[in-house]
């Protein structure tokens, strides 16, 4: 019986590859929009970034999601992340 293939994705921030299941991933929709995709399915341009606080924090200051998603990333979709954060 074949091992089953783990998918791998890079954090936008620490450049680490990890199991797609230990990041968190951010699209930019068809139209324009910037939401957190926690199913991993939505359409558009997505960008995956580790579930810690220090990530998110540097990821807002370097704005490495605005970089990757070709937009600016509200600041409502950061306070969205940290609660993530705070839940797990």
């Amino acid at each position: 019986m074949k091992a089953k293939k783990i998918p791998m994705r890079t954090c936008v921030v620490t450049k680490e590859k990890c199991e797609k299941r230990e990041l968190i991933r951010i699209v930019r929709t068809p139209e324009g929009n910037v939401e957190i995709d926690l199913q991993g399915k939505k359409n558009g341009k997505g960008a995956y970034l580790k579930l810690s606080k220090e990530v998110i924090l540097k990821a807002q200051k370097s704005k490495a999601l605005d970089r990757a998603l070709g937009v600016e990333v509200p600041l409502n979709i950061y306070d969205e992340l940290m609660k993530k954060v705070q839940e797990d």
